[in-house]
Order: structure tokens, then C-alpha cells, then sequence
């Protein structure tokens, strides 16, 4: 009786995943889930925030509620496919972190110490999702040798 026998497709589905991509998965799922905190926070308790609407740097926070509640949704989301390995989650991941970065600006005034660790967090998963990791690492390496 013959052993079963993989697929090239099954054994690069076991490849081991690098840490760097894992943690940028793990950190835009909490960015994510922070990103929703805030949204809701300024959809329904906006006199939580140290300002009022007018010390924004534009729009109200209905506005900037409805943004980062649906960009939190769409940052879980996009987190579970990095985790899951997908190209296209990579690329999407690094252009959702840049737009929040740059939203989380707006909010500096009303909380400043929340936006700058959201803003660093930010920089942190663009980093873990540039690292090149297996082939990608490899030819790098060839390269600088």
C-alpha cells in the first residue's frame, strides 16, 4: 500500500509563516478593533472627546464616526486574510494602514495620546506586511550578498 502523497499546493499551505507577517495580522485586527471603539465612540458619545466638533481638522464626528467604523470592519477583515497569507491582503493592508494613519491626524486634537499610539501601531503593521518573507527573503539575500 502506497503512502498517501501531498500536493505541492498542500505542502506550501504547511510552510511555516513568517513572524513579522503574523504579527502585522495580529496588530491590524487590533487596529481594527480599535478603529470600531472609535467610531462608535464618536457616533453615539461624541462629548467624550477633549474638543468639540468645530477643533477637528475637518468634518464632525458623525463623519469621522461612520469613517472609522467602516474602515475598522474592513481592517478585520483584511487582517483574517493576511493571517490567511493572501497577496492581496498584504498590498490592501499597507494602503489601509497609510489611510488611517493619516485620518488618525484629524483626531490628534481631541485625543492626542490615542491617535499617536494608533498612528505608531500603524507604522508598526506596514512594516511587518513590507518584511520580505520565504522566496521573497531569499532573493533579497542573494541580492545584498
Amino acid at each position: 500500500m502506497d503512502a498517501p502523497r501531498s500536493s505541492p499546493a498542500r505542502t506550501a499551505d504547511l510552510r511555516p509563516r513568517s513572524g513579522w507577517l503574523s504579527f502585522a495580522g495580529t496588530l491590524f485586527v487590533l487596529v481594527g478593533a480599535f478603529n470600531i471603539v472609535d467610531g462608535l465612540v464618536a457616533l453615539l458619545k461624541d462629548e467624550a472627546f477633549a474638543v468639540t466638533k468645530d477643533g477637528l481638522l475637518f468634518l464632525d464626528y458623525t463623519a469621522w464616526g461612520w469613517f472609522f467604523l467602516i474602515l475598522g470592519v474592513i481592517q478585520i477583515l483584511v487582517g483574517f486574510g493576511i493571517y490567511a497569507g493572501r497577496g492581496w491582503a498584504r498590498v490592501v493592508g499597507v494602503l489601509l494602514a497609510m489611510l488611517n494613519a493619516v485620518g488618525q491626524i484629524a483626531f490628534l486634537v481631541a485625543f492626542p495620546l490615542w491617535a499617536l499610539i494608533t498612528i505608531a501601531l500603524n507604522v508598526l503593521v506596514i512594516y511587518g506586511l513590507m518584511v520580505p518573507y520565504g522566496s521573497e527573503q531569499e532573493k533579497y539575500s542573494r541580492v545584498i550578498e
